[in-house]
C-alpha cells in the first residue's frame, strides 16, 4: 500500500510504539519489533511525547528504544518510520520553531537522517496554516522528513492547510491520523474523511482497538482487567453499543476462526481512504492477531452486519 500521494509503500498494519519505553522496556520492545519485522511489517510508529505521562520519563523514550533497535539490526532503509511533534509539554504547538526544534530533536533521538512521516501531533488553531505548511515544507525540502501527515486536525484547517500548499507549491500532507474505530466513528467519518478523500489523502487511525476494548477482554460482568488503559476500555460496556459491537465481532471471529481483534481491524482496513490501522502490541504474544487482520476479508454481509451494530 502506497501512502497517499507519496511514495512511502507501508505494510497493512502500522506497528503504535506509544509503549515502548512504558510498559514495554527495551528488551521487550526490540522482540515485538523484531516479530512485527519477521512477519513483514514495515511501518512504525512513534511521537516525540511517547512517553512524557509515565512517572520518570521525560518523553522520547519511544523514539529512542526504535532508534537503538534499528541501528542493532541495521534495517533502518527497510522501515517506514513515523513520528509527530507538538504534543510535548515543552515542545508544545506548532509555530515553526516548534516544528523546526521537534525536528531535530527526533533526528537525534531516533538516529537517523530523514524521517520517513512526519505528523503534526495536535492542531494549533493559533497559529496560521501558512506558518506550519511552510515550516513543514522546510524540513522537507532540507531532506529531513520525506513526507507530511497530520493527526487531530478538523475538516476546515486540514483542506486549508492543503490548499495553501498547493497554491503556494510546497510540499503538502499525504496522511491524516484520526481516532476512528468501530465504537468512534463521527471523529473521522463525514467532513473530515471527505476531504483526505477529495485530496488523495491515506488514513491512518490511531485507537484502532478502542484502547484493548475491540480485543474482546472487556466483558459485561467478566473479570476486571489489569491494564493502564482499563478505565479507557470498560467505558465503551456503559454504551448501548459496546456489547452490540461485541456480539457482532464474535460473531464474525466465529466464522473466521480468528480473534475479535483481527475482525476490528479487518473491518477499518476496508473503510475507505484508510491505509494501515494503528495498534500496538506489549508483548510478542498480542501481535498474531493484529497481524492476523491484513489476511483477513470481510464479507459484504459481514461489513453490514459490524456497521449496523456501530451504528
Amino acid at each position: 500500500m502506497t501512502l497517499g500521494t507519496s511514495d512511502l509503500a507501508v505494510s497493512p498494519l502500522c506497528l503504535g510504539g506509544n509503549v515502548f519505553g512504558w510498559t514495554a522496556d527495551e528488551a521487550e520492545s526490540f522482540a515485538v519489533l523484531d516479530a512485527y519485522a519477521a512477519a513483514g511489517g514495515n511501518f512504525v510508529d512513534t511521537a516525540d511525547m511517547y512517553s512524557v505521562w509515565a512517572p520518570g520519563n521525560n518523553g522520547g523514550e519511544s523514539e529512542t528504544v526504535i532508534g537503538n533497535w534499528l541501528r542493532s539490526r541495521g534495517n533502518r532503509d527497510s522501515m517506514v518510520i513515523a513520528t509527530k511533534v507538538g504534543m510535548h509539554p515543552e515542545l508544545s504547538g506548532l509555530r515553526a520553531a516548534t516544528i523546526k526544534r521537534g525536528a531535530e530533536e527526533s533526528l537525534r533521538r531516533l538516529g537517523v537522517e530523514r524521517i520517513d512521516l512526519f505528523y503534526t501531533h495536535k492542531d494549533d488553531p493559533a497559529t496560521p496554516v501558512e506558518e506550519i505548511v511552510t515550516a513543514l515544507d522546510e524540513l522537507v525540502r532540507e531532506g529531513k522528513v520525506r513526507a507530511l501527515g497530520a493527526s487531530n486536525i478538523d475538516a476546515g484547517r486540514l483542506a486549508a492547510s492543503l490548499e495553501f500548499a498547493a497554491r503556494e507549491g510546497l510540499a503538502r500532507y499525504v496522511a491524516v491520523q484520526p481516532h476512528y474505530n468501530l465504537v468512534s466513528r463521527s471523529t473521522y467519518e463525514g467532513a473530515l474523511a471527505d476531504v483526505a478523500t477529495e485530496h488523495g489523502l491515506s488514513a491512518v487511525p490511531y485507537f484502532a482497538l478502542a484502547a484493548g476494548f475491540l480485543t474482546g477482554k472487556y466483558r459485561p460482568g467478566g473479570p476486571a482487567v489489569d491494564s493502564p488503559r482499563a478505565d479507557g476500555a470498560g467505558r465503551h460496556l456503559a454504551e448501548p453499543r459496546g456489547p452490540l459491537v461485541l456480539a457482532a465481532l464474535d460473531r464474525v471471529a466465529g466464522a473466521h476462526g480468528v480473534e475479535p481483534a483481527s475482525v476490528a481491524l479487518a473491518w477499518l482496513a476496508a473503510q475507505p481512504t484508510v491505509a494501515a490501522p494503528l495498534a500496538s502490541a506489549r508483548t510478542v504474544e498480542q501481535l498474531p492477531p493484529l497481524l492476523a487482520a491484513a489476511g483477513l476479508v470481510l464479507t459484504e454481509a459481514e461489513l453490514k452486519l459490524l456497521n449496523e451494530a456501530s451504528a
